[in-house]
């Protein structure tokens, strides 16, 4: 499950817009930028990877050139330290060197004390350097090729705590399911949306009213899952082992049905290539409004946001990208795209974030509809780009800073929204929706 809400989260990270290249040159060794995908195969991971990652940040992320190197080796090398002591290969003469803020000496230092370094702890270094940023859009990321066979998986696709690869920390209790793939393992098992999670692989989901971070290892870790559930519904509380299995899953796209009174409802899951037109189309010929559903929604190409809220109205900002220094850049509408001339309801919750966010805020500044639902995520820290290193690894890290339409800052706040109307598990064991249910009341 969490591991299928990460992917999604790096694909709306990933949702990179003509990679610049990168100041430090392939001539002298460095990180190059992304413009094709990953080679199939590359030399294992070195020291001199992790070399390429520390001057790839410096040089290429949004703070890198007033960052204090210090911090970089040192979230890099805790990350190395605890790689080898899970492993039980801790060396006795590992220890951080003294650190000077010189960038090219203290890497210098850094490297001697590794040597020839291990590409397992290596490998963990650059995680946890990049880590270390603390932004949500910046990501170290490895090319792994397709389980033969097809890809595999549980099914269990959504939880109500989505927000990005952690589970929310305001999340209230219960933990439940909200979307299970068909045909899947979670499927055959008869688990549905709405099942609440009582304990994962006997851990409880919530410890007060505090949701535990820990069952985050328990999906990310191949093997079964022992869940508890409890069907909202009747109150029966069960005990699955859940196994992974074969999975199909479904290129996104945009489903669209029509509402009570002919207002369209449009569900949009992400900001993909094409997903404007998508949108837009699904709504030609709508008669006087439109339930733009953005649940879930985990971002994607800032150029469809623009493209997208074009069809809404002309001549607005939508945001801004702010580099380190200068003046930040205005993102404006999409002006090329005939207006629809509908009214417009947004609907929003804790999954809905990045280019999601963006378009939301951009909605509510410029007070081109309600939103209703729940505050967004506030995982948009900016767009990220992608940088190549010599074991075939990437880094995606944002170059700029993203602000609101208001220059207000999102990232870590969320968009609020203006009618509050969570999804409960009961709401989706019995098909009820409130989010739907409060838009047509406002329209």
């Amino acid at each position: 499950m969490i591991k299928n809400l990460c992917a999604a989260v790096l694909t709306a990270a990933c949702a990179l817009s003509a990679p610049a290249s990168s100041p430090a040159a392939a001539s002298d060794d460095r990180c190059t930028a992304a413009t094709a995908p990953p080679p199939q195969s590359a030399p294992p991971t070195s020291v001199n990877t992790l070399r390429q990652a520390y001057f790839c940040v410096l040089d290429n992320y949004y703070s890198g050139p007033v960052m204090d190197p210090k911090a970089l080796l040192k979230s890099a090398f805790a990350a190395y330290t605890q790689d080898l002591m899970r492993r039980d290969a801790d060396r006795a003469d590992l220890r951080l060197p003294e650190l000077t803020g010189n960038r090219d000496t203290d890497w210098a230092a850094f490297a001697q004390v590794l040597g020839a370094g291990d590409v397992s702890a290596l490998r963990a270094a650059i995680t946890g350097m990049v880590a270390g940023l603390h932004d949500n859009h910046a990501r170290a990321v490895r090319p792994t090729p397709p389980p033969e066979g097809g890809p595999t998986g549980t099914g269990i696709v959504g939880v109500s705590a989505e927000h990005g690869p952690e589970l929310d920390p305001a999340a209230k209790p219960p933990l439940f399911i909200t979307r299970v793939l068909p045909g899947s393992p979670a499927a055959k098992a008869d688990i549905r949306p709405g099942d609440i999670i009582v304990k994962v692989n006997g851990v409880p989901a919530f410890i007060g009213n505090t949701v535990n971070q820990s069952i985050v290892d328990a999906f990310t870790t191949s093997g079964p899952v022992k869940l508890t559930l409890k069907r909202p519904t009747t109150g029966r509380i069960r005990t699955v082992d859940l196994k992974e299995g074969p999975i199909t899953r479904q290129p996104p796209a945009v489903t669209s049905k029509t509402l009570p009174g002919g207002v369209a409802y449009v569900q949009l899951p992400g900001f993909f290539e094409g997903a404007a037109d998508q949108v837009i189309a699904k709504l030609q010929g709508a008669p006087k409004a439109v339930v733009l559903d953005l649940r879930g929604n985990g971002g994607g190409s800032p150029r469809e946001v623009t493209r997208l809220l074009g069809a809404f109205a002309h001549g607005k900002i939508t945001s801004y990208f702010c580099p380190l220094q200068g003046d930040c850049v205005p993102n404006r509408t999409d002006d090329t795209v005939p207006l629809l001339g509908l009214r417009l309801v947004v609907l929003t919750d804790r999954g809905c974030a990045s280019a999601c966010e963006d378009f939301s805020a951009a909605v509510k500044d410029n007070n081109l509809g309600p939103l209703i639902g729940t505050r967004t995520a506030g995982a948009i820290s900016g767009p990220a780009e992608g940088y190549l290193l010599d074991d075939g690894s990437l880094l995606l890290l944002p170059k700029v800073r993203h602000l609101g339409p208001a220059r207000e800052i999102i990232d870590t706040i969320g968009v609020p929204v203006d009618h509050y109307a969570p999804m409960t598990a009961l709401d989706l064991a019995t098909g009820r929706d409130p989010g739907v249910a409060k838009a047509l009341a406002s329209l």
